[in-house]
């Protein structure tokens, strides 16, 4: 599940993790606001904190003010 296309846009999943991300979150919690599987999460949270989209602080995710600006596109 890429969520980061080649041309640098969000995919529609990453967009609902970054809208999810109203408050600092865990990859568990993300999952239940998003009904997408922790197995597949984990690797597309990577994937976003690698974008610059969203960071990490310990087992917690928050989205950046890029991100905001992506998903708000």
């Amino acid at each position: 599940m890429a969520c980061v296309n080649p041309d640098g846009t969000l995919s529609k999943t990453a967009v609902s993790i970054l809208k999810a991300l109203e408050t600092p979150l865990t990859v568990e919690e993300i999952s239940k606001k998003t009904g997408a599987p922790v197995f597949l999460l984990r690797s597309s949270m990577r994937d976003l904190v690698d974008a610059g989209v969203a960071e990490a602080a310990g087992d917690r995710y928050t989205v950046t003010e890029k991100g905001r600006a992506q998903a708000a596109k």
